[in-house]
């Protein structure tokens, strides 16, 4: 059985995100972030990320966009346009619309931890949550 869990890029030190990456065993980070370059992602800019995951876990990284959010539903979000509840229902049927899930087992079955790689703060959820929820069978 794999473990899954979420990490998000943004309110967390370099040292509780390679320590979290440690605790768990990670050997993937799934980066499924649609904007992931620019200069508020700190340290976990994508090309940044892809050096330091390997070096200092020994997990691979990979940037994955089948399990990132559309442009347009993404800002519709980020706008304050839609709440988290539609936010999710309409994320949720995205992935289920490109066959997420079948992407997923074929590409990432053989990791035993894999960390989801989103953007939650606390004042805003990431689909990242509602991907685990998905991987792991809690929403069919």
């Amino acid at each position: 059985m794999q473990n899954i869990f979420a990490l998000s890029a943004y309110e967390t030190s370099a040292e509780q995100f390679f320590q979290k990456l440690k605790e768990e065993k990670a050997d993937l980070v799934l980066d499924v972030r649609l904007k992931n370059s620019n200069q508020l992602c700190g340290f976990t800019k994508a090309k940044d990320l892809a050096y330091l995951i390997p070096a200092v876990t020994g997990a691979a990284y990979v940037h994955d966009l089948r399990f990132a959010p559309s442009a347009a539903l993404l800002e519709s979000y980020l706008k304050h346009q839609i709440g988290w509840e539609m936010y999710r229902a309409s994320y949720l049927s995205e992935m289920k619309r490109h066959r997420a899930m079948d992407a997923f087992r074929v590409s990432y079955d053989s990791y035993q931890s894999i960390c989801i790689l989103g953007t939650s703060t606390r004042k805003r959820r990431s689909h990242s949550d509602a991907l685990i929820d998905l991987i792991t069978g809690r929403e069919q």
